[in-house]
């Protein structure tokens, strides 16, 4: 812990330059009501917070203004305090006092004109500090704050002030000079000791990320990684990829995925600012060329049907390329990746542990470089349980995996037998295009428990327009409403990964047999039969 500061010496090390925002710091959010609230506990001796510095010979390539302020330029011989905790209290408390720096052209500075209400008694509850309007200004009534810290306009002020008055004004003048700011200082020139920091710091509620602090090593006048990252999620935007451009995380482990071929947070953080900036077009075409993978491999046409986005990572570490030749994997490659990647959906490889994630980027490393690879060289169980057990529910990654499924068999009508047109149904995917083979109304009626009603095993791609069609009924009933031909029918069932007879109309049966049939699919998918 630090000596606390008195306020004169916090203004003139923001003055000189000494104390400043980093890039990855929020903007001053105050109003002038939390100022005033700041400005009582100051005058009444309460504690107020502790201001976190981080003290650094190594200056950020971009820094933030302190608040409506421009901070001067820093003394490159002495080392920079930036802010990590306290920024909205140090900008107050500059903002009340300081009597020399103009505020940016445009910037409103209004909420730092804080008075103190010479008519009211002072309490422990209730405040003097107010904010008030230029209009509504009194002289008589109230003291100016930013006046205590400018001797001649202090001394002019109380020149004509009434007696009683000028004894309030000396307790407020004394109170707030001889007030103390704690300062707690974290020296260190490691950026990997800072980010422990700011990871704890975003534990307490702060608003930093890992994404604002990488930008702040990595930015230069001509490159900042937070408008690449925005600018990719426009281009992604048209193929519904929007929310990957949007996802810092996941395109940070991208970068260090295509760089160091691992994406730990420790990996993340000792990224080199200047590698990123050279290499970052490889980085953009090697998302951007994983994005047509997905959507020409398995009709993945938006991030809603994708079950975990993070095969992205290394999906752009096989197809990263610095030119705009594209990467087209061989017939081999191509049946490695698709492979692995049903193998990954099905197991859900990625949702817990980070140590399977950097062991495929590395192996798909050697595959793009011709080397010999264990990628998808894991043994996944499907079982009858993984489609009889599992709710329908589009948020979850075995039902986007069920529907990515479906679709490989080009699915069918159910009433006329026609495609579906599964590039919007999966770019869209909602409820409606996805209903029971045994209706639900049917099922409850024969006594059959909503779990098993809801059960994957139960679902196709169906039409609203058919299932309304097809109602309630029985599979006997709604079949007179397809097509005559038993070939049709049997076409139509086939696509929709449906046994050959479902028109017996018993429910345990047809989830037996179906079970049996797409558990045969999964298998045959990940290669494993």
């Amino acid at each position: 812990m630090a000596e606390p500061i008195f306020i004169n010496e916090l203004i003139d090390k923001i003055q000189e330059g000494s104390i400043r925002i980093p890039s990855f710091q929020r903007g001053f959010v105050w109003d002038a009501d939390r100022v005033a609230h700041l400005m009582d506990s100051i005058y009444k001796g309460f504690p107020f917070g502790t201001l976190l510095f981080w003290r650094t010979k190594i200056g950020l390539a971009t820094e933030k203004n302190l608040g409506p302020y421009q901070l001067p330029e820093k003394d490159p011989d002495y080392p920079i305090d930036y802010i990590l905790d306290g920024q909205q209290r140090a900008i107050s408390i500059f903002g009340v006092f300081q009597h020399t720096l103009e505020p940016n052209i445009g910037e409103d500075t209004s909420i730092f004109e804080i008075y103190f209400d010479l008519t009211r008694e002072a309490n422990v509850q209730d405040t003097n500090f107010i904010y008030v309007p230029n209009e509504e200004y009194d002289p008589y009534k109230h003291f100016p704050l930013r006046y205590l810290f400018n001797a001649p306009e202090y001394r002019k002020l109380l020149r004509d002030m009434p007696e009683e008055i000028a004894e309030k004004v000396d307790i407020l003048y004394r109170n707030f000079t001889t007030a103390r700011i704690p300062i707690e200082t974290f020296e260190t020139n490691d950026r990997t000791s800072v980010a422990i920091v700011f990871e704890r710091i975003n534990r307490l509620g702060l608003e930093l990320d890992t994404l604002q602090l990488l930008s702040a090593w990595t930015w230069s006048e001509e490159f900042d990684l937070q408008e690449q990252f925005a600018d990719l999620a426009e281009e992604l935007a048209p193929y519904n990829f929007r929310n990957v451009g949007e996802d810092s995380d996941l395109l940070l482990r991208c970068c260090a995925a295509i760089l160091a071929h691992e994406a730990k947070p420790q990996t993340i953080i000792n990224l080199d600012g200047p590698q990123v900036r050279s290499r970052f077009n490889e980085i953009k075409n090697g998302v951007l060329r994983s994005v047509d993978f997905l959507r020409n491999s398995f009709n993945i046409y938006s991030t809603t049907v994708l079950p975990y986005p993070s095969i992205i990572i290394p999906l752009s570490v096989y197809f990263a390329s610095d030119n705009e030749q594209e990467i087209h994997p061989d017939s081999k490659e191509q049946e490695i990746l698709e492979k692995w990647a049903w193998k990954t959906f099905f197991s859900r490889r990625y949702s817990k542990r980070l140590d399977q994630l950097n062991q495929d980027i590395i192996e798909i490393a050697k595959l793009r470089n011709g080397q010999k690879t264990s990628l998808g060289d894991f043994n996944v169980e499907i079982t009858k349980d993984f489609f009889q057990q599992t709710q329908f529910n589009l948020g979850t990654a075995n039902t986007k995996t069920f529907i990515l499924m479906l679709s490989t068999e080009n699915p069918l009508n159910f009433i006329n037998g026609s495609p579906v047109q599964m590039d919007s149904v999966l770019k869209n995917c909602n409820k409606r295009e996805f209903h029971h083979v045994f209706p639900k109304k049917y099922l409850n009626q024969i006594g059959i428990s909503k779990k098993k009603t809801n059960s994957l095993v139960n679902y196709v791609v169906l039409s609203k327009a058919d299932n309304n069609k097809i109602g309630g009924e029985p599979p006997s009933s709604y079949r007179k409403l397809m097509p005559d031909s038993d070939d049709d029918v049997r076409r139509i069932l086939q696509n929709a990964l449906c046994p050959n007879d479902i028109f017996h109309d018993d429910p345990e049966r047809f989830f037996e047999e179906r079970a049996n049939l797409l558990v045969e699919k999964a298998t045959k998918l990940m290669n494993q039969l």
